[in-house]
């Protein structure tokens, strides 16, 4: 696969769990990925892009992950064509307890979901042991072998999600008894514990190791149907792990568990209240980078050696926060707690703690000197684990001056979303005008899809409002004149603007062109509302299933092969 800067690319970003096929049980995984890829193929697409894989607590969210290395057992595909240990009269079983077609109806339901794939993988575990393991076959030989090369880090996540199945599928570790809430102690605990505690034990994390094999396999083989078909994996790497991790539980040494990450307000992301006074808090800890720097950043050379295993690219999530990352010195459970405090009064209770940037703050040229030689020395460190041109760094957010030279200087592409390149005239600057070593997208997960945008901004046109009209009417002449669209505005969404509008985007001279799934047919679901929570978070799922694409957009499809043969960016 030519995966050189030269050659330009377009691909598709989609959430995994937001694809649908003719036969998913409630969500996307690996199978839904095989068939987007075989459709990213005959279309011409070099890239597919997911979100975060790794196995996700209780919010289900795939930016708070209790693994930074396991994978979320949703996105195994658990029917007996791609798990061997299943069979069918045990797929037809269990499936007949679920209501599988309410499943695969509307938004995702997790809980529902969750339950029917443990059963199925349950099933093919209790298989696999009598069968393979008993019998002592090649493949119970291969999974001895894969957990064996890969201990460092399933020991201590075994021990930790079998913990988590006994006390209720409840990751919270504050919740556990002291003697559980570290690998070391944990350790003791089991040494001391009953004979039928420790087959319990060991019988769970010896399922649970299997799960990973399983999902290892999958994504592995996941990744070399790609290399046949011409088509890359961008697969995408969280700033952060949960306080309530595997990560934590082994090593919390290497965290800072005392702050909280997170994101200093921003107009855009303004969702809620307290969004809008004091920022986003994520909750996630800390990394304790002196620490780490100590073996040489053992943790996250494993993150990324393993994860680049199953994927062609990476992206790494929030990469301003190598740099320097805001944080708060209270977890996220108290922000209703200090919504209405003044600074004064928020101090008081922290004991004169505020939300800050760590290690500190651009107020000074030291200042910026110390977090521009972090970020320049920890980027380097995560290329040489990647490899040249095979890492983008999403460089969004409030940005400071030094962090697009660094990435720069080493060869990484950042993000340029037209809406906030500005050029010397305040106008976009001009797509032709981009950096090759960028991708070029009108949005991530976070920001609503460009229909919900341009709906939005010829709302306001219509309002009567002068000042809010004359708003969103510049920005639809921003967006307009970028891409070249000749139309009269404002105007309401329509065809001939949407594929100006990707025509624009492809003509760019960034190396990658990335739609979401949404922006590429033009549709307006949503999959996150960053600070938001509950049902209309990480649960929207794209109407069509991949097999019907085509036929629900064949005329709009056939536009885009032509643009993208246009711009160079057809993969043929």
């Amino acid at each position: 696969m030519n995966l050189s800067p030269d050659r330009k690319l377009s691909g598709l970003l989609a959430p995994l769990f937001a694809l649908r096929t003719e036969k998913d049980l409630g969500i996307g995984d690996t199978q839904s990925l095989k068939e987007m890829v075989d459709w990213s193929s005959r279309h011409g697409f070099g890239l597919v892009q997911v979100l975060p894989i790794n196995e996700t607590g209780g919010d289900n969210s795939p930016y708070n992950i209790i693994s930074s290395l396991a994978i979320d057992p949703t996105t195994i595909a658990t029917d007996p064509d791609n798990l061997p240990d299943l069979s069918a009269g045990d797929f037809k079983k269990i499936c007949a307890k679920h209501d599988v077609a309410a499943l695969r109806s509307g938004k995702v339901n997790y809980r529902g979901v969750r339950a029917l794939k443990g059963e199925l993988l349950e099933a093919a575990w209790k298989k696999f042991k009598a069968k393979h393991i008993k019998e002592k076959t090649r493949r119970a030989k291969a999974f001895a072998a894969w957990t064996k090369e890969n201990a460092s880090w399933l020991e201590a996540y075994t021990l930790f999600r079998a913990l988590v199945r006994l006390h209720g599928e409840n990751e919270n570790t504050d919740l556990w008894p002291k003697k559980q809430r570290t690998l070391a102690a944990a350790k003791k605990w089991l040494a001391s514990a009953s004979p039928a505690d420790k087959r319990k034990v060991r019988g769970l994390r010896n399922f649970f190791a299997y799960v990973q094999w399983v999902a290892y396999r999958q994504w592995s083989e996941l990744k070399s149907y790609g290399d046949e078909r011409n088509v890359a994996l961008v697969g995408d790497v969280p700033v952060g792990v949960s306080v309530f991790s595997a990560d934590v539980f082994a090593q919390p040494e290497i965290f800072d568990l005392t702050r909280c990450a997170g994101a200093p307000p921003e107009k855009i992301f303004a969702a809620d209240p307290f969004t809008a006074k004091w920022g986003q808090n994520w909750g996630f800890p800390l990394y304790h980078w002196a620490e780490m720097a100590k073996d040489d950043y053992a943790w996250w050379r494993q993150r990324l050696r393993t994860t680049m295993e199953i994927f062609h690219f990476l992206r790494v999530d929030h990469a301003l926060g190598f740099f320097r990352i805001y944080s708060f010195p209270w977890r996220p459970e108290r922000n209703g707690e200090f919504l209405p405090l003044s600074e004064e009064e928020a101090k008081a209770r922290t004991g004169g703690e505020l939300p800050r940037f760590i290690p500190c703050d651009d107020s000074s040229p030291q200042n910026m000197e110390t977090n521009r030689e972090q970020g320049d020395r920890l980027f380097r460190m995560i290329v040489e684990e990647t490899g040249q041109h095979r890492l983008i760094a999403e460089d969004l957010g409030e940005m400071s001056p030094y962090v697009r030279p660094v990435l720069k200087a080493q060869e990484i592409p950042g993000f340029k979303i037209p809406m906030w390149e500005p050029g010397p005239d305040g106008w976009p600057a001009p797509g032709g005008e981009y950096e090759r070593l960028s991708l070029a997208t009108y949005a991530t997960h976070d920001h609503p899809t460009v229909h919900a945008y341009w709906d939005g901004w010829y709302a306001d046109t219509q309002s009567g409002d002068g000042h809010k009209a004359g708003v969103a009417r510049r920005q639809m002449e921003e967006l307009a004149r970028f891409s070249g669209l000749h139309a009269h505005l404002p105007a309401p969404w329509s065809d001939e603007i949407h594929e100006g509008l990707l025509r624009g985007l492809f003509a760019s001279n960034s190396w990658l062109v990335v739609n979401m799934i949404t922006d590429l047919f033009g549709t307006s679901e949503r999959f996150n509302v960053p600070g938001a929570i509950g049902d209309q978070n990480w649960t929207e799922r794209f109407p069509v299933p991949i097999s019907g694409w085509d036929g629900r957009w064949p005329d709009k499809l056939g536009r885009i092969k032509t643009m993208m043969r246009e711009s160079g960016r057809y993969s043929g």
